[in-house]
């Protein structure tokens, strides 16, 4: 069994670090909000700072907000790269399962890579109820040996554990991920508000089209929740937003046009214009409903 640092105990964070408590792992834990009792109750133990998390670890794992964060537990003062100084001579490994910028995840890479440690970004997609049930896709950037050293760890928090490539391909896999995901969550809703504008039954729309060749987890996940209007995260939208900003900054540098991520971007933005930082990406029909009244009142006039 390992010793393991888990650092971000947030909605995905604290059932993940639970998940490898419950498979037999000894958990050193760090948030800024503190460790919660039922984890502590399970076996962790609490750490104050990333810098002691990383002394007493062999392997830690970080889920974190944005790339800002990640960079600043990493190599701030009190970070991760201080307790791996305080144990020189020992190769340990850090796994980044944040969504951040690829390019600056190679960057972080070839940091750590320099102070004789290895390093892993292994984004994950299945939200806070993969999480909770340890059904998450995780998508792997790092070399194969280092891959093998953290497959079975991974294994514990997911059921689709997958080596992409090297550094840094996790991450642009889990940009892909979300480009799909926000594009078919927009969709949806344009579906759904389309029957119901039409006077037809949103509920049994929803249902016809999960037997057909519409059907997704989108569509069954995300419809419900439009249709019930429950809104509470979830995948909050200002954390889908932040990821499609990555996105679109990824694909300037490469040259590459993704419009419809584009407008899904902008749509998100409305929603936290209005107060929807916190709401569930689902939300997003609520920016089309109004763009919708509006449209009906122009007409109206």
């Amino acid at each position: 069994m390992a010793n393991i640092g888990f650092i971000g105990l947030g909605i995905m964070g604290k059932p993940m670090a639970g998940q490898l408590i419950k498979g037999g792992h000894s958990l050193f834990l760090h948030s800024r909000s503190g460790v919660t009792a039922d984890l502590i109750a399970l076996g962790g133990r609490e750490f104050l700072s990333p810098k002691e998390v990383a002394r007493h670890a062999d392997i830690i794992i970080t889920m974190l907000p944005d790339t800002p964060d990640v960079e600043k537990v990493l190599f701030d003062q009190n970070g991760i790269v201080e307790g791996l100084r305080l144990r020189s001579g020992q190769a340990k490994t850090i796994v980044d399962m944040s969504s951040i910028s690829p390019l600056e995840t190679r960057k972080f890479a070839t940091r750590i890579n320099a102070l004789g440690h290895d390093y892993v970004d292994a984004p994950v997609s299945g939200g806070d109820v993969g999480a909770q049930n340890a059904t998450l896709t995780i998508m792997v950037g790092a070399s194969v040996t280092v891959f093998e050293k953290v497959k079975s760890i991974l294994e514990l928090m997911g059921k689709s554990v997958m080596r992409v490539g090297e550094n840094g391909a996790g991450q642009v896999c889990k940009i892909a991920n979300q480009i799909v995901v926000s594009s078919a969550i927009e969709a949806v809703a344009e579906a759904l508000l389309f029957a119901s504008k039409a006077g037809v039954d949103p509920t049994k729309v929803r249902e016809a089209l999960l037997g057909g060749f519409a059907a997704s987890r989108v569509l069954e996940v995300h419809g419900e929740r439009m249709i019930n209007r429950r809104f509470e995260p979830g995948f909050r939208i200002e954390l889908h937003q932040k990821d499609l900003n990555i996105a679109l900054e990824s694909a300037s540098a490469l040259g590459v046009s993704l419009p419809n991520t584009s407008t899904v971007r902008e749509l998100f933005s409305a929603c936290l214009a209005h107060g929807g930082a916190k709401w569930d990406n689902s939300a997003i029909v609520k920016m089309l409903e109004k763009l919708a009244n509006h449209e009906i009142r122009k007409h109206l006039e």
